[in-house]
């Protein structure tokens, strides 16, 4: 028997191959790495007749999962390509919303890209414009980009940390880029156009009071050194390089249209002098002085990586037009711009600088730039929120450039809905109230499902204790009535109560008899299989934390595992000690 079944397995590997690199594909790009887990459960799923030589699966479809994990953006594009794989019938939230972009035609390759600060982790909002990006990307088989916008080692210091934070909380969200940039490490670059733009006398050296240059762009008056030759220019160039001029003796000014009607547009600053020896640079130390500022990294690099589409707030609108002045010098091609409207997250926190200042002036008080309260995307993972959670409610909110508000309600309508079948149940009580069971038969084996519908396995107890427990409210309803079923267990008749503990009888009947007896149904934990469960919820700028108890199996689940508290909510495991776990409630 067993050389027939093995021929069996022998006979379709070249098929469960195939499959198992499908579904490894469709699950890379749903959430950025492929995990073999589910990819079983698929198998054996299809296969029933291999079901009994699982491991043999398993090792099949590891195999798979570590070669497509180890394919590069192209590679994994072209095989999606070649199988005809339709990603939007497997994963149709990522495109079902998305217009077309503007100009397509018009580019011969359309390139995105995704250019945060470092200067904290990334948020929900800032999630919006990388998500957005990588779809379009992936929709015209262009090319993503990640740059690292790093040039403000005063005003916005980068974080060392959080350029990996970012990474790999992109990862998280299924975000993928072909290529990665760091502005710092591209000063040369900078300095090669600050100097084209100098020796063609489009941008000059400052040296004027900053008040009264302000006094003078007001009145659309040019400063006294406008007009300086380029040479003059570039000798004061020399300078600054030679550290001959400190933080706020110099700037380097682009000429623009003094008569804009936004004094901020006119003779805008491109390059400002940075004293790195007080502000040092987490990457470059004290190695640099001038730095460009954002719109003249962010217009060059532009260029030089051929960016076809920026996907961008509306605040930026002023940032294009000081932009053009660059591109037009350089007659260059300025790329298409689709402004995106504000993101406000309801109940959380989005502000970077109140988060910053918080967890500077408070950090008692918080758990850090994850903490459960803010809108941060460490933060909405450590709550609980999936990433195919928030990638849809991103692609359902699209490219409107008008502002919006998300609800904490809709974020947990759609994570419920989407967590429910493949989430483990588990019984958890708070308030806990011992029972003591009469006439119970122990020892005794019970296996429970951990989810009623979905193929999600069981857990197993001997029972040797006559004693469960349940939760307070229960309890009360369970004296009321007389009568109460314990979820998968049994059915029981309220004696009496004495102390502390409630003395019941236990009665045959399954489901059915419970359902005559009018008895509630409840989760319940036994007393020789229980460990000790801290919930920590959210309640507005507050943390609740209630003391329950659960069952044993829980410490066989993995730190950030998204569990189902019957009867309570959805949470994830924060913590786990010999006998205790603290669980983030997610929500209801």
């Amino acid at each position: 028997m067993r050389t027939k079944s093995m021929s069996l397995l022998d006979a379709i590997k070249d098929q469960i191959r195939q499959v198992a690199l499908k579904h490894a594909l469709v699950n890379r790009f749903k959430y950025g790495q492929a995990k073999p887990e589910p990819i079983v459960n698929k198998i054996l799923g299809e296969f029933k007749e291999v079901r009994q030589y699982a491991k043999d699966v398993i090792a099949i479809v590891r195999d798979i999962v570590h070669y497509v994990n180890n394919l590069d953006n192209n590679e994994f594009r072209k095989l999606i390509d070649e199988l005809n794989i339709s990603l939007e019938s497997e994963h149709k939230v990522e495109t079902k919303t998305l217009p077309p972009l503007p100009n397509v035609d018009k580019w011969k390759n359309i390139k995105t890209r995704f250019a945060p600060n470092p200067d904290f982790p990334i948020h929900l909002g800032n999630a919006r414009a990388a998500i957005l990006s990588y779809t379009y990307a992936t929709m015209y088989k262009g090319t993503f980009i990640l740059r690292f916008e790093d040039t403000d080692p005063r005003t916005k210091k980068p974080m060392l940390e959080a350029y990996e934070i970012i990474r790999e909380d992109l990862r998280w969200l299924g975000v993928s880029w072909d290529e990665e940039y760091i502005q710092s490490l591209r000063m040369d670059i900078y300095y090669e156009y600050l100097k084209k733009l100098i020796e063609r006398g489009y941008a000059y050296i400052d040296t004027c009071n900053p008040e009264i240059f302000k006094e003078l762009r007001n009145k659309g008056v040019p400063c006294p050194h406008r007009d300086t030759d380029p040479s003059t220019n570039m000798e004061k160039l020399d300078k600054i390089f030679a550290r001959e001029y400190g933080e706020g003796e110099a700037v380097v000014r682009i000429k623009t249209d003094l008569t804009h009607p936004d004094p901020a547009v006119r003779d805008w600053v491109i390059f400002r002098i940075i004293d790195t020896s007080r502000y040092p640079h987490p990457i470059t130390g004290d190695k640099y002085i001038l730095w460009p500022t954002y719109n003249f990294a962010a217009a060059i690099d532009d260029h030089l990586m051929n960016i076809s589409h920026i996907l961008r707030g509306r605040e930026h609108t002023l940032n294009t037009i000081k932009q053009m002045y660059i591109y037009n010098y350089f007659n260059w091609r300025y790329p298409e711009v689709v402004n995106l409207g504000r993101v406000g997250l309801e109940e959380l926190i989005l502000s970077k600088t109140w988060i910053k200042t918080q967890l500077k002036l408070n950090p008692d008080k918080f758990m850090g730039f994850d903490d459960v309260r803010f809108g941060t995307i460490a933060a909405l993972r450590r709550r609980g929120v999936i990433a195919e959670t928030i990638r849809q409610i991103i692609l359902d909110l699209g490219i409107k450039g008008s502002d919006a508000k998300i609800s904490w309600k809709n974020i947990a309508a759609l994570n419920r809905r989407l967590l429910d079948p493949k989430t483990k149940r588990v019984f958890v009580v708070c308030d806990p109230v011992k029972v003591h069971i009469n006439n119970l038969s122990t020892p005794l084996l019970i296996k429970i499902p951990y989810h009623p519908s979905s193929n999600l396995g069981q857990r197993e107890y001997s029972i040797k204790s006559p004693i469960v427990y349940i939760s307070s409210k229960d309890a009360e309803t369970f004296m009321k009535n007389g009568y109460l079923r314990l979820m998968e267990f049994a059915n029981i008749k309220f004696l009496r109560k004495e102390n502390d503990t409630i003395i019941a009888e236990y009665i045959d009947g399954g489901i059915e008899e419970a359902k005559r007896l009018e008895a509630n149904i409840v989760q319940w934990v036994p007393a020789d299989h229980r460990i000790n469960v801290r919930i920590i919820s959210v309640k507005g700028m507050n943390l609740g934390i209630t003391r329950c108890l659960g069952e044993s199996s829980l410490l066989k689940f993995n730190l950030s595992d998204i569990v189902q508290m019957v009867r309570i909510g959805f949470g994830r495991i924060d913590t786990i000690k010999k006998k205790s776990i603290t669980i983030i409630l997610t929500h209801e």
